[in-house]
């Protein structure tokens, strides 16, 4: 694992602070790995009022979507039946780094597996 990759969930779940991500949280610093997170999962999770510093600090990077991530998100939209844009976003995001991604909708992002096959997809 090179890194790991926050949806969506994961941003809940650091904001509401609950126990299965403060150990995320503790395994990640243990290992030193670089945390991402997709620009389209901020605009998804982000209502103004959350503590939003908070948890985007926990962040390497925001991660802006480029035509070429989008252009790979999208080939594999074309791919697979019931996916969103930001969850193949996340998957093409996590794949081009080696990234493992944390999610609280596991069944949605491996419906992409096939598009992003070296992808872990673990729950929050």
């Amino acid at each position: 694992m090179n890194g790991v990759t926050f949806d969506t969930g994961a941003l809940i779940g650091l904001e509401r602070r609950t126990e299965r991500m403060k150990a995320v949280l503790a395994r990640i610093a243990a290992r030193q790995l670089p945390v991402t997170i997709p620009a389209v999962v901020v605009a998804e999770w982000y209502r103004g009022q959350r503590d939003w510093r908070r948890v985007l600090a926990l962040a390497r990077w925001v991660e802006p979507t480029t035509e070429a991530l989008a252009r790979v998100a999208g080939a594999a939209l074309g791919a697979t039946r019931g996916s969103s844009a930001i969850d193949a976003i996340v998957m093409a995001s996590a794949a081009q780094r080696g990234d493992v991604v944390y999610t609280s909708d596991v069944s949605d992002l491996q419906a992409l597996a096939h598009a992003f096959p070296d992808v872990r997809v673990l729950g929050t």
